[in-house]
């Protein structure tokens, strides 16, 4: 079974492919979470978002997710990047970066062989469309970006941050996301679209529960 959660920036895509991952004892992957790892590697190496990245390139970067007590870690060539990958310079660049085809490409690899053999939900942002088309259940979360912008700023955790930047930012994303040549970001034509924006954790889940046929 494949279960994909996709949406816009700081909707509660993890927080829900979680929940539904412990709660039907299956596998979870976050595929931003790829592609932050990307970012924070190439970023380290001082090469910007306009180079081509080739194969050798890829064969240097080992990218794990292991997911146990309701956490998810994320080990970038064997050290845990968790914290790192969800800095501002991370944030703000990821976009870029994850809009290159040999980039995706590779995260696309690397999700459909972890669910070859084992049950599986994944969030992102084109997981529904383009990564598992015929995936089993397809959910897509949406919601107003002042709100997403208040939720992404407790998740920063940073003062210095204001909020009003990363409404910016957010809207920034959303329109790179949505207008990319390769996979934007946009709701399949059968997934069950979610407005996040006054709903509890608990209520996204249980909405997204009614709907998975065990």
């Amino acid at each position: 079974m494949i279960i994909a959660i996709d949406g816009e920036a700081s909707t509660g895509k993890s927080t829900q492919a979680k929940k539904i991952a412990k709660k039907l004892n299956i596998n979870y992957r976050d595929s931003g979470a790829y592609y932050r790892a990307i970012t924070l590697y190439l970023i380290k190496n001082q090469i910007n978002s306009k180079e081509t990245i080739g194969n050798d390139l890829f064969s240097k970067i080992d990218i794990s997710q292991k997911f146990e007590n309701e956490s998810l870690f994320i080990f970038l060539n064997g050290e845990n990047v968790t914290s790192k990958i969800r800095g501002h310079k991370v944030s703000v660049n990821v976009s870029e970066y994850a809009k290159k085809p040999e980039i995706r490409n590779f995260v696309y690899k690397l999700l459909r062989k972890s669910s070859e053999l084992t049950s599986i939900v994944v969030d992102g942002r084109d997981i529904g469309t383009v990564v598992f088309p015929d995936a089993d259940y397809k959910f897509f979360l949406y919601a107003i970006p002042e709100i997403r912008a208040k939720r992404r700023h407790k998740e920063i955790n940073d003062e210095s941050v204001k909020i009003e930047s990363i409404a910016r930012e957010i809207k920034e994303r959303d329109d790179t996301d949505s207008n990319r040549d390769i996979a934007p970001l946009k709701k399949a034509e059968d997934a069950h679209g979610i407005d996040v924006s006054y709903l509890t954790i608990d209520q996204v889940f249980e909405e997204i529960l009614q709907k998975i046929i065990i």
